[in-house]
């Protein structure tokens, strides 16, 4: 490395966490200043970030953490699963966890990850979003989180009475079973009216009487909002128990949860293999 030592270059891979090339590139550009450097270094990883940010970040992980009657949940997002198992992808998801623990915030925009973010974006190669967070806190009710082992589901679960073997069952079968409400009557009078005009669209199509197809609508509607009701669906690990009689026999209450899923509600792109290799040799 003619005019730059090894050791400047080793010292400035350690402060921001970029490659050899880039480090190296920057410290003759800059005749071995090391502020003017990182300067330089700062504006093409902003550059390549910039770049790299229009690209669609739809895998990722959930984090969570809990504790003092407080639970928090956050989803992160790359591009590859392969980056989501990045042991530095990893470490931001657990710092933005922490911090929005730590804040109890509920608004990710008020936290500057920035830095860290674009640094991350060069040294991995693939676009990184902090996609969401969300806090719950219950001052009459125990708060427990539950996260599937490959960390693309996550759940909160804000229960009173009972225990913490009962609230980690509810909080796994939650994320089996991907309930939206707690109970029927959280429904909204508007989803169910909607429900009701697609049944009942459906049923006259069987020619029946007015008075058979209402009974059919209705029965439709009832089985929709134990289908997605969280008291009334069979015990994941015990299908003769609904979960709402396992609370009740356990003098348990279900106050509240909240459920992330990596990627959910992100339109993704049907690119094929070839045209994504493509795309990256392009970058």
């Amino acid at each position: 490395m003619t005019g730059i030592s090894a050791s400047a270059v080793k010292e400035l891979r350690e402060r921001t966490g970029l490659g050899m090339m880039d480090c190296k590139n920057a410290l003759v550009q800059s005749s071995g200043d090391m502020d003017l450097a990182i300067e330089t270094l700062r504006k093409s990883s902003g550059m390549k970030a910039a770049k790299k940010a229009g690209r669609i970040a739809a895998d990722g992980i959930i984090s969570s953490r809990v504790g003092n009657g407080i639970g928090v949940i956050v989803e992160v997002n790359c591009e590859t699963d392969f980056a989501a198992k990045n042991q530095d992808f990893l470490a931001l998801a657990d710092s933005v966890t922490q911090r929005v623990f730590e804040g109890r915030i509920s608004n990710l925009e008020s936290i500057d990850f920035e830095d860290e973010r674009e640094k991350l974006v060069q040294k991995i190669g693939e676009n990184i979003t902090i996609r969401r967070s969300e806090i719950l806190e219950d001052a009459n009710a125990s708060v427990s989180n539950y996260i599937h082992g490959n960390k693309k589901i996550g759940v909160l679960l804000a229960v009173s009475g009972g225990d913490e073997a009962l609230a980690q069952d509810i909080a796994m079968h939650i994320a089996a079973m991907n309930p939206l409400v707690v109970s029927p009557d959280q429904v909204s009078a508007e989803l169910i009216e909607k429900e009701r005009e697609i049944y009942k669209a459906q049923a006259e199509e069987s020619g029946k009487p007015q008075e058979i197809v209402e009974k059919m609508v209705d029965g439709r509607v009832r089985k929709y909002l134990a289908e997605i009701s969280l008291t009334e669906q069979p015990f994941v690990k015990d299908s003769e128990k609904k979960v709402g009689d396992l609370c009740s026999s356990s003098g348990a209450k279900i106050i509240r949860f909240v459920r992330y899923e990596v990627g959910e509600g992100i339109d993704k792109d049907d690119d094929d293999f070839a045209a994504e290799v493509q795309r990256q040799l392009g970058d």
